[in-house]
């Protein structure tokens, strides 16, 4: 139609014939744009994907989205790629071992890490560790927290409210704080240095339950039973009673009813809490340098230090892979879990009931209970290292034997610490060290969530949105052991314009903002899916250009999600180790590793004294971040 049309058209103009031209001129057009006509849709789509293509870049957004998804794409695609193929390519200082040059591909890493003689030490039997320690961590931290849950959510207990508060403190602590009371309490000469309090006491414990396998399960688990208040808890709150009351009328028993209507329901946060509390056991190491390290009990994330301590680049990227892979599948089966959860949804709104089981006479029991759980999860654990800190012999408890020297002492008789802890040159270097390396990559990960969420809901591209949401949270399902080691396979060496960055802060903050974006990013977009764009359009209709609006506009309306996405970064940074105890050197020392070194020199008083200010930063840190944004853990726990 449209070459026959197009001729027609040529040869009147050609005879001159103005009027006949016209007439086919309107017949082609009204050919093309007939329904059906194939030069419509052909054109009609070309139409509509150039104009909104055009549309799409006189975004800023636009262009703001692709520099985000190139940054985010080079600090969390590309260092997890470098440790890939390190896994695959022969390492520096391998090359007479492998038989190849440097730079080559080979299985050699791989079959020595999976197959070799030395495979068992390497990798199956820290793999075994690894998952035995996950395994009995939740199942502990379930049996506790279970029952804690539904304690402080659906029962009329004493104290509920604060209960609901209190039992998540080691949630916001650093799970080795635990380890480090552990070791001070249970901790015998079989390993050297001071004695521990038992031992000073007159009992000697024995090595499985000084170290190991046993007291890392226990700290883990203790540290990982707010995950079920939290997220159980909150389940729980949300169930309706009437669905029991309903099942009680038809003549369904108690177990019945536990197990037939709010087992199932519950099943789904359940699971969900179970699965985040083994990706987080996976990629734990402090807890188990600590603990293990001293009788050579490797997990997969002290095997991997151990790796990167002796120079096994290529094992250890091994082994990285394997907790990262490890990580992965925990989150997608977490995912997987969300999805089905909706099977489980019920209908509720104003007439739904969260009714309070009344205890009767296990009321005072149940009180206890709490209190029992607080005791040994919090109280007895800080106490002790507050405790520490202030005896010269351990478990004496006579007045003359308590002092501050290691507090505020001077000319110790130590050889690596002269000074109490807050008279220490090093401990305050290692304290601006954490401040301006935790604060500034916060700083920046608070800002580039804020902009990562104003793209992925205000950008007319949605493959870039998809993008940016998808591949800030990666980071989430990559433990920091493994993070750590992708990042210092790419920068330890220099790679085109990109200087070696290890050894420097530069390494420390880039990892850290790439880390710390999942929570950045997940609250710059919630923050931005509640904001209309009404504002801006005004904004726009006066003459006010993108970084006006988004000066004078969109920052100060979200500045509690800035906030947000700043403090979280900064609390956790704080209290993080994974990632220093890889890329940290001593010229950019911080807290957590300033503390460990403590520990291998055995001053266990300093290294007490350190772990106490990480956590009353840490502490008094989610607080302060809590107030600001008028927000609390505890939330969803019940009024």
């Amino acid at each position: 139609m449209f070459g026959r049309n197009y001729e027609e058209l040529r040869n009147a103009l050609r005879g001159e014939k103005i009027a006949q031209a016209f007439a086919f001129q309107r017949k082609w057009a009204d050919a093309m744009m007939a329904p059906g006509s194939i030069e419509r849709q052909h054109a009609g789509r070309f139409e509509v994907a150039r104009y909104k293509l055009r549309l799409a870049f006189r975004d800023p957004t636009t262009l703001i989205g692709i520099l985000a998804a190139l940054l985010f794409a080079y600090l969390i695609i590309v260092p997890i790629a470098s440790l890939l193929v390190d896994a695959g390519r022969v390492q520096f200082g391998d090359e007479r071992r492998i038989g190849t040059e440097p730079g080559g591909w080979t299985l050699y890493y791989i079959n020595r890490a999976l197959f070799s003689p030395v495979a068992s030490s390497l990798f199956w039997t820290p793999l075994f560790n690894t998952l035995s320690v996950a395994f009995g961590a939740i199942a502990i931290s379930l049996t506790i927290g279970g029952p804690l849950a539904w304690l402080v959510s659906r029962t009329d207990m004493l104290g509920r409210r604060w209960f609901a508060t209190a039992l998540i403190v080691p949630f916001m602590l650093p799970a080795w704080t635990f380890a480090l009371a552990w070791t001070t309490l249970f901790k015998n000469r079989s390993i050297g240095g001071q004695l521990g309090w038992f031992e000073a006491m007159g009992w000697s414990p024995p090595d499985w339950l000084a170290y190991g396998q046993v007291p890392i399960t226990i700290i883990l688990a203790l540290n990982y039973i707010p995950f079920f208040i939290l997220l159980f808890g909150n389940a729980l709150r949300r169930f309706d009673s009437q669905l029991e009351d309903s099942a009680r009328m038809l003549g369904a028993s108690t177990p019945t009813v536990a197990f037939r209507i709010i087992g199932p329901m519950m099943l789904p946060a359940l699971m969900s809490a179970i699965i985040l509390a083994f990706a987080k056991c996976i990629g734990e190491f402090g807890v188990p340098y600590v603990l293990g390290l001293p009788v050579n009990y490797d997990l997969l994330a002290t095997g991997l230090y151990r790796s990167i301590s002796s120079r096994q680049t290529g094992v250890g990227a091994v082994l990285a892979m394997a907790i990262m892979m490890i990580g992965i599948i925990a989150l997608l089966v977490d995912a997987r879990v969300v999805r089905e959860s909706r099977k489980f949804v019920t209908v509720g709104s104003k007439g739904a009931m969260a009714r309070r089981s009344e205890l009767g006479a296990w009321r005072l029991p149940a009180t206890g209970f709490a209190i029992a759980v607080f005791i040994v999860s919090v109280v007895l654990p800080l106490l002790t290292l507050v405790l520490s800190t202030v005896m010269r012999i351990p478990a004496n408890f006579a007045f003359s034997n308590f002092t501050l020297d290691y507090w505020i002492g001077t000319n110790l008789e130590t050889v690596a610490l002269r000074n109490g802890i807050l008279l220490s040159t090093q401990m305050w270097a290692a304290a601006w060290n954490t401040l301006w390396i935790v604060g500034s990559a916060s700083m920046c990960a608070g800002l580039l969530g804020l902009l990562v969420g104003y793209v992925v809901v205000r950008t007319p591209v949605w493959p870039l949105a998809a993008f940016l949401r998808h591949v800030t949270f990666f980071p989430y399902m990559v433990p920091g052991i493994a993070f750590a080691a992708a990042y210092l396979s790419l920068f330890a060496v220099q790679r085109g314009p990109i200087p070696a960055l290890y050894g420097t802060a530069a390494i420390l903050v880039l990892a850290l903002i790439a880390d710390q974006m999942p929570y950045a990013s997940r609250a710059g977009i919630s923050a931005m899916m509640q904001l209309g764009k009404d504002p801006e359009e005004a904004a726009q209709v006066a003459g006010a250009g993108w970084f006006r609006r988004m000066t004078t506009i969109v920052i100060p309306i979200q500045k509690g999600a800035l906030v947000t996405g700043i403090l979280l970064p900064f609390i956790s940074g704080i209290k993080g180790l994974s990632l220093f105890v890889i890329l940290a050197v001593p010229a950019t020392d911080v807290l957590t590793t300033f503390s460990l070194r403590l520990i291998d020199y055995n001053y266990t008083q300093a290294a007490n004294a350190v772990v106490l200010i990480i956590a009353a930063i840490a502490y008094f840190g989610t607080v302060l971040a809590q107030k600001l944004t008028k927000t609390n853990l505890a939330d969803g726990l019940g009024s």
